[in-house]
């Protein structure tokens, strides 16, 4: 749905460029037939041009990657919040009811017109077909018909009336007034259209009285015929009718002195804000990782304080937690949208923190079920020095120890700093840091982790993890990883750009021992795991 509103305002930015171009630019200008290819250019651009991107890609060095729980409970939790009431359905049923409406006078106006063709005596010349008939409307040509009532003009006048409409005619005239219909059904809603649609009725007359003219001896007498026609109120619609409100700027136009062809630049005045608009809005850009290079960086830990929330934490230990992380540390805590299932085990909790720039949030929300253990992780530094995050256990990751709230890190595990080469703002020089992207609004967390008791060292962003074993980053060769698509193995030497970044999910990378943990010897060189969009 928010596709389609993003595609309406573009095409409706687009529409009223044209407009304003010809309105200010070129609307006093002899050059008619020009200003007709131009009017119709811009209604196919503003229908072409935003379905229209261009793919850009950027190298950027390896970054932390989504976490596929992560991404699942925020779109839960955003489902769950717009389930009750979805403005969207409303807007769309009032645009369809127009579209309806509007479709429907379309119907009444192909009936009125084949009701007044049908079963009249055509004359054939030529190339085109007269119709004299008895009503009194204003002569009107529809494709290769001509129309007219010669019992209400002159000779003169009624010669002038059909070179005029076989203008129309001949230049297919008929086929500018049908697609301006149609966009002004289908954009009812926009203003911009129905002054479009005007100004290429408008137009249109221009080309038909200046061809004309030069075919007539008495200028002059054709300009008398056009203010006799002005007595005649009734027009047939979806045709090009003599008649025209516009009578005074019709003969305006007939009388002025044919533009210079140095005033001809005003039709690539609209270039620049084309270009702006596809450098804005239709480019793509698309960021492949280059191999990371990751240093593990001795840094003198004084304390890491880990305060875990169970899904059967009491709202007083949440308010306990509250508390020390303020008096301690200076930490501020909120935990919001807390719900509880039967069992009083928590179902859905909202926890944000946030320590001088640095902020962190988890959002879980699974209906009935309950929550994933994690925890609020604070590194206290020996200068002082302090950093925060949040940590969702998994039993892939290599955290050997749960710590209970309030509780410091057992000496067994050593949490150290990672310094990353990266284009990236993400902060990697702390136990937890967030990353929040443009396109998904998700967070994401970096953790560094050091196992003494086997010597290895287990980096975590994520999902994704690098093994050094005794010093040595672990050999992981990224350009052939194993690719799983929804849970489903691809074969040797499948190309996952092949999969559109628009129907993307998310992505989940293991290395090292946790691919090798996971998936056995296929996993030897990574594994990409990747979820794309239902």
């Amino acid at each position: 749905m928010e596709a389609l509103f993003i595609y309406i305002a573009k095409s409706s930015s687009l529409m009223l460029l044209f407009y304003c171009a010809y309105f200010f630019l070129l609307r006093k200008e002899t050059f008619f037939n020009s200003n007709r290819w131009f009017l119709l250019s811009g209604l196919m651009t503003s229908v072409i041009l935003p379905l229209l991107t261009f793919t850009k890609v950027i190298w950027i060095n390896a970054a932390p990657q989504f976490d596929a729980d992560f991404q699942t409970i925020v779109s839960d939790s955003a489902k769950s919040e717009t389930s009750e009431f979805d403005w969207n359905y409303i807007i769309l049923g009032l645009y369809a009811v127009g579209l309806l409406i509007f479709l429907i006078k379309l119907a009444i106006d192909f009936y009125s017109l084949n009701s007044i063709i049908k079963g009249k005596k055509i004359k054939q010349q030529a190339d085109f077909k007269f119709i004299d008939i008895n009503e009194n409307i204003a002569p009107f040509s529809y494709f290769e018909y001509i129309v007219y009532n010669s019992s209400l003009y002159t000779p003169s006048e009624l010669e002038s009336i059909i070179e005029h409409e076989k203008v129309h005619s001949d230049q297919n005239h008929t086929l500018d007034v049908l697609i301006s219909r149609i966009f002004s059904i289908i954009f009812w809603f926009n203003p911009i259209v129905w002054f479009y649609k005007k100004a290429i009725t408008q137009n249109l007359e221009f080309i038909a009285d200046s061809e004309a003219a030069k075919k007539l001896l008495d200028k002059k007498a054709y300009q008398y015929t056009l203010l006799k026609i002005t007595t005649h109120e009734n027009c047939v619609a979806i045709t090009n009718h003599f008649y025209q409100s516009l009578i005074k700027k019709r003969i305006v136009m007939l009388n002025r002195n044919q533009s210079k062809k140095s005033n001809s630049w005003k039709y690539y005045a609209v270039i620049p804000a084309l270009t702006a608009f596809v450098l804005l809005f239709q480019i793509e850009v698309i960021a492949k990782e280059r191999p990371q290079t990751v240093k593990s960086v001795s840094n003198e830990i004084e304390a890491v304080d880990v305060y875990t929330i169970q899904k059967n934490t009491t709202d007083l230990e949440l308010k306990r937690i509250k508390t020390q992380l303020k008096m301690l540390h200076n930490v501020e805590f909120e935990a919001s949208r807390v719900k509880r299932n039967s069992a009083n085990q928590l179902t859905s909790l909202k926890v944000e923190i946030a320590y001088e720039n640095q902020r962190s949030q988890s959002i879980q929300t699974g209906g009935k079920v309950a929550i994933k253990d994690f925890g609020i992780v604070v590194v206290t530094g020996k200068n002082g020095a302090k950093r925060t995050g949040i940590k969702t256990y998994d039993e892939k990751t290599a955290v050997s120890n749960k710590v209970s709230m309030g509780d410091k890190a057992k000496s067994t595990t050593e949490i150290k700093n990672i310094t990353t080469n990266t284009e990236t703002n993400v902060n990697t020089n702390s136990i937890a840091s967030t990353k929040t992207d443009s396109d998904t609004n998700a967070n994401i967390s970096t953790t560094v982790i050091i196992n003494k008791d086997n010597n290895t060292k287990v980096i975590t962003t994520g999902n994704t993890a690098v093994a050094v074993s005794n010093g040595a980053k672990t050999n992981v060769k990224i350009s052939s990883p194993l690719i799983i698509v929804n849970g489903e193995e691809m074969p040797a030497g499948f190309d996952y750009n092949s999969i559109k970044a628009n129907d993307i999910e998310s992505v989940s990378v293991l290395t090292g021992t946790n691919a090798i943990a996971q998936y056995g010897d296929k996993g030897s060189n990574g594994v990409m795991e990747i979820v794309t969009k239902k």
